[in-house]
């Protein structure tokens, strides 16, 4: 099974939600952490155990801590 990136679901442009897109802009600062998830996730396919819960969630934190330092700006 893939990892859903930006699945979020695209809003008017008045009321859009800007995470999706910062998480986009984000995600070139933590591509190292999303290459190691990725490999990860190949292992424990072929290997059929496992799981990949600290790579995804060092991802994950390392975008969410980018989105953070943006994301209130952005708001009304």
């Amino acid at each position: 099974p893939g990892v859903l990136l930006f699945g979020a679901r695209r809003m008017s442009d008045d009321n859009s939600d800007p995470k999706p897109r910062l998480e986009k802009e984000c995600h070139p600062q933590c591509v190292a952490l999303f290459h190691e998830l990725e490999a990860c996730n190949e292992r424990v396919t072929k290997a059929e155990k496992g799981n990949c819960i600290p790579q995804y969630n060092d991802y994950w934190r390392c975008v969410d801590k980018c989105v953070a330092a943006r994301l209130f700006t952005h708001l009304k």
